[in-house]
């Protein structure tokens, strides 16, 4: 995704009862057709087997084993896709990075904009020249999904949202993402903000396994902010045995995408889907593809 099926029959057991979810691809740049990634050879599954969604999405996939980081399966992994909100995994691998420096503290102040402050939904509500510590807006990032805190944290840290961007890129070519280009820290609509699901499956990897002091921010159901609580944008935290995370992402243009991470018997996988054209179908199929990997 361990078995006595084997690795083969397993990867053309998915290819075959997958099949059926995938058609036409939300509208996006047009790129190459990617064969499916071969699994590495010391990893054995069980077969998969269910049915298509009752709406046939065309998804771009990819499962891995986080231990490794080898993919188990993939379907369209390179196929160009809007990220929407998975975008706030890189906003907040930074955010860590700067921690982890010492520049930052998870309680120092973050001053809020006019700018970031008028960003649309979803959001805190932030006010012009009030504060968020660096704490709340991990957390306000990691459950909320909250845009208004993604710009505060890109103009605190680089001066401003374009500057953020380019330090993302750079970020994104060291983590040897190939088909991704930031354009906001938020992952707002952008016909230029695009990522593929196998950059997205590694840079949820890289965040994870980079800071895991922070993957309770990632666990946790809900976000009280200024006496409001925010449940979590993640469904399956709670509902699929193992679930610990990452990030949910939704946009008109984008669709409905989910990096999910669990945990089962010592073993760790991560699930990315792009471009379901339902919440529910989404979440149906990253649970589908998880009882598999394990």
């Amino acid at each position: 995704m361990s078995g006595i099926l084997g690795r083969p029959l397993f990867a053309v057991a998915m290819a075959l009862a997958l099949a059926a979810c995938q058609t036409a691809g939300v509208p996006v740049a047009p790129t190459p057709v990617v064969s499916q990634a071969a699994p590495p050879p010391q990893v054995k599954a069980v077969a998969y087997t269910s049915t298509a969604p009752a709406s046939a999405d065309s998804y771009s996939e990819v499962v891995l084993d986080m231990a490794t980081g080898a993919p188990l399966y993939a379907h369209d992994a390179d196929k160009i896709r809007y990220p929407a909100s998975l975008t706030k995994m890189m906003t907040l691998y930074l955010l860590f990075q700067e921690v982890g420096s010492g520049r930052y503290s998870l309680s120092t102040p973050l001053t809020v904009s006019a700018r970031a402050a008028s960003q649309p939904p979803a959001k805190l509500g932030l006010k012009a020249g009030s504060t968020i510590t660096v704490e709340q807006a991990a957390r306000a990032l990691a459950v909320k999904s909250a845009n208004d805190v993604a710009v505060v944290i890109a103009e605190n840290i680089s001066g401003s949202e374009d500057a953020f961007a380019a330090r993302m890129n750079a970020q994104a070519r060291a983590l040897g993402l190939t088909r991704t280009r930031f354009v906001n820290a938020s992952g707002l609509p952008d016909p230029g903000h695009v990522s593929t699901a196998r950059d997205m499956a590694r840079l949820g990897r890289a965040l994870k396994t980079g800071f895991p002091q922070y993957a309770g921010f990632f666990r946790a159901k809900s976000f009280t902010y200024n006496g409001r609580t925010y449940p979590t944008t993640n469904n399956l935290l709670g509902k699929v045995p193992g679930v610990d995370g990452l990030k949910t992402g939704h946009t008109n243009e984008a669709g409905y995408n989910l990096v999910a991470t669990a945990h089962r018997g010592g073993e760790r996988r991560l699930v990315v889907v792009m471009g379901s054209k339902t919440e529910g179908a989404r979440d149906k199929e990253v649970t589908r593809l998880l009882e598999a990997s394990f």
